[in-house]
């Protein structure tokens, strides 16, 4: 038995290829998670919808910041009710083979690096369940910079973890008592929040409307079609509200007319400039190929 094992982590993520770090956590780019900041949760829900992940999104969360939405890279932590004899023989080989300090929550935080997100599955226990307080909350926002926590479970000292600016924790409920009568089975592995799947790096996008985890190898692709989805909306709204087209124009298949009008104004407007990078290749295709054949019902993702 051992905890946060690279061997472990790159057994359970073969589908990324790009960098990882030394604990064998999939290492999603900077860039990514900048983007990642910009979309909504349902622009980076539908590509796994799509693809056959439909146990990514949980909702039904408190936080100690509401409406911040945090983005970060998944550390991930697995809790169970305590049972003496399992309890004593993981906290003592923690403490002794693998040299961690503290209690299990505690070897979880001190791991932590910038835009990392800990994600817990602590069965929904609030009552003597609260993975963090101000301490630790303090710790999480100093390692991270501006990561945070997603717990399925619950936190104390709500007032002082308030104060900390630039984190969130999303939550269960708020109890005073600490953390007692639960076991660690396992840091950077599998972990079940609710009716989501979260596996350490997954990139953690959390917002007011809830959870999503998003797979390390899906992550590019999903903010490159929500910044697609982005633009494609921000030119219908400005062409709708200039009365130019018709709903039925702008929500159905676009004609070649309306891609030319789009692709001048990616290239021409202001409020398009962060998306010039974006490339519409198989768009375009698409379109001449339903050229002639009448509307057709969009499918974006």
């Amino acid at each position: 038995m051992k905890f946060d094992n690279a061997e472990d982590i790159i057994q359970l993520t073969p589908l990324w290829t790009g960098e990882r770090f030394q604990n064998g956590r999939p290492k999603v780019p900077d860039d990514i998670l900048r983007r990642m900041r910009r979309i909504t949760l349902e622009e980076a829900w539908s590509p796994l919808w799509h693809r056959g992940y439909d146990y990514q999104f949980q909702g039904d969360f408190e936080s100690t910041h509401p409406g911040k939405v945090i983005v970060g890279r998944a550390v991930t932590a697995v809790f169970v009710p305590v049972r003496p004899e399992l309890h004593d023989t993981l906290l003592q080989y923690g403490n002794e083979q693998e040299n961690r300090k503290g209690f299990f929550n505690q070897w979880v935080i001190d791991s932590l690096v910038e835009d990392d997100v800990v994600v817990v599955d602590l069965f929904d226990k609030i009552y003597k369940g609260t993975f963090v307080g101000g301490n630790l909350s303090t710790a999480i926002a100093a390692r991270t910079k501006r990561g945070g926590a997603v717990i399925w479970g619950g936190v104390r000292d709500t007032q002082q973890i308030a104060k900390i600016e630039n984190i969130n924790i999303y939550h269960r409920g708020i109890d005073p008592t600490p953390i007692r009568e639960v076991t660690m089975l396992g840091m950077n592995v599998p972990c079940r929040i609710g009716r989501a799947v979260c596996l350490p790096g997954d990139v953690v996008l959390a917002t007011p409307a809830g959870v999503i985890f998003i797979p390390p190898h899906l992550a590019e692709l999903a903010v490159v079609l929500a910044e697609k989805s982005q633009a494609r909306d921000l030119f219908g709204f400005q062409r709708l509200d200039e009365g130019v087209y018709t709903t039925a124009d702008i929500d159905g298949s676009w004609a070649m007319p309306v891609w030319n009008d789009f692709l001048n104004w990616i290239a021409t407007s202001e409020k398009a400039a962060e998306y010039r990078s974006l490339t519409w290749d198989e768009e375009l295709e698409e379109a001449r190929a339903l050229e002639g054949k009448g509307p057709s019902n969009d499918a974006r993702a």
